[in-house]
């Protein structure tokens, strides 16, 4: 074998490991003595970063893992990262508190009850965490990173925390923001929103909501878990209370799929990419309410199953 070009191949294949993880990584805050950071992704340099002379948003991702484990950078997104930064997006990874790491569920209905309530909590600890890296980006210019075009993405328990961030900032609970602030649009992978004061309702208008859930979701409900008052409601009920309102929302749903839609950013992009150029930077109320039956999309077994460890194997 010609050495020199084994040489180069191996330096050209270093150089790849070195682009496609390459990060900037900042500590954003302090809480309840964990150290939460962000890591950024900046776009390719030969990108195009707008669109019809519209600035493209920074998508803010928030992971998975039921709200007890995870990563912001897992290996597992790093392509979707990379196919975002390609198009000319950045992309800001965040840490959040895990309310329900070690958490052990008690027997019966009184051991499901005191479960919803601390899903709850965990879900305000990662609003509260969410509004704070908004915070640090927006008190630090320098990193390029205008917190006022930011586009909110999650899976699972992170599109929990994303939905409930809109909906908080819908209800005019924005403590902890730059006045005025919102989000420029959501993209909820299996997501929903937790509450113990009945169904949520948008008080205001919401900023665009792109939603993706499997009507089969067993791990986060597709319409909704739990009592009258106190559940999970999922994207479907989500969608109904949208289309009543007239606001600017899609729901894909996917037939007979569990919550392996949570994991399905990569899969999704060109959904996601009209989404972002028409519904966000051209302001256009483009509704789609898609049922979709595709064999070919990801399964992590022969039932369509997964469990929320699962997702970032």
């Amino acid at each position: 074998m010609d050495m020199k070009k084994l040489l180069f191949g191996l330096l050209v294949g270093l150089w790849g490991c070195v682009c496609a993880s390459a990060q900037e990584t900042y500590r954003y805050a302090e809480r309840d003595t964990s150290a939460l950071y962000l890591d950024i992704f900046r776009p390719d340099s030969s990108a195009q970063t707008t669109f019809k002379g519209v600035a493209k948003p920074a998508i803010m991702f928030v992971f998975g893992g039921g709200f007890s484990s995870g990563q912001r950078s897992d290996p597992a997104v790093r392509g979707w990262f990379r196919r975002l930064t390609a198009d000319g997006y950045t992309v800001v990874a965040i840490d959040y508190r895990l309310g329900m790491k070690g958490y052990r569920m008690g027997r019966g209905l009184r051991g499901a009850v005191k479960a919803l309530d601390r899903f709850l909590l965990s879900q305000q600890m990662g609003v509260e965490d969410v509004f704070a890296a908004v915070a640090f980006l927006a008190k630090h210019p320098e990193l390029n990173v205008p917190a006022n075009n930011i586009v909110i993405s999650g899976s699972s328990a992170g599109a929990i925390i994303a939905l409930a961030s809109a909906h908080a900032i819908a209800s005019g609970q924005t403590d902890g923001l730059p006045k005025g602030f919102a989000f420029k649009g959501v993209m909820s992978f299996a997501g929903a929103i937790i509450s113990k004061k009945g169904a949520p309702k948008f008080r205001e208008a919401p900023c665009p909501l792109l939603l993706f859930h499997g009507t089969a979701d067993k791990i986060v409900a597709y319409e909704h878990f739990g009592l009258p008052r106190r559940g999970i409601w999922g994207s479907s009920y989500l969608a109904t209370r949208l289309k009543k309102q007239e606001r600017n929302y899609s729901i894909w749903r996917f037939h007979e799929r569990g919550h392996e839609v949570a994991g399905y950013m990569d899969a999704m992009w060109t959904v996601e990419k009209a989404f972002l150029e028409t519904n966000v930077m051209q302001g256009t109320r483009c509704i789609t309410d898609a049922l979709v039956d595709d064999p070919s999309l990801p399964t992590w077994n022969s039932r369509g199953r997964v469990k929320t460890a699962d997702l970032y194997k």
